[in-house]
């Protein structure tokens, strides 16, 4: 399965809202980032890059923890 449709099975499965917004702080100060806008940074990213984040998101599904933290952590890396 694809990286793309692997996050979206994923996401729709555990019933995260997509259009949710995570309010992270970039050099510019907070910016709000629409789950969507970070999921289409995921996909564009390379492919080492999408096999570190769902191995990353794997490890904290299997913890049975929130993946919201993990999300917000990566939305960092597209602040402005």
């Amino acid at each position: 399965m694809t990286f793309p449709a692997w996050i979206a099975t994923f996401i729709s499965e555990k019933g995260i809202d997509t259009e949710q917004v995570l309010t992270v702080e970039g050099p510019s100060g907070p910016n709000a980032i629409p789950v969507a806008c970070l999921v289409e940074a995921m996909v564009a990213a390379p492919d080492h890059e999408q096999r570190g984040i769902k191995d990353m998101i794997v490890r904290i599904d299997f913890a049975n923890a929130s993946v919201l933290d993990y999300f917000r952590h990566l939305a960092q890396a597209i602040t402005l």
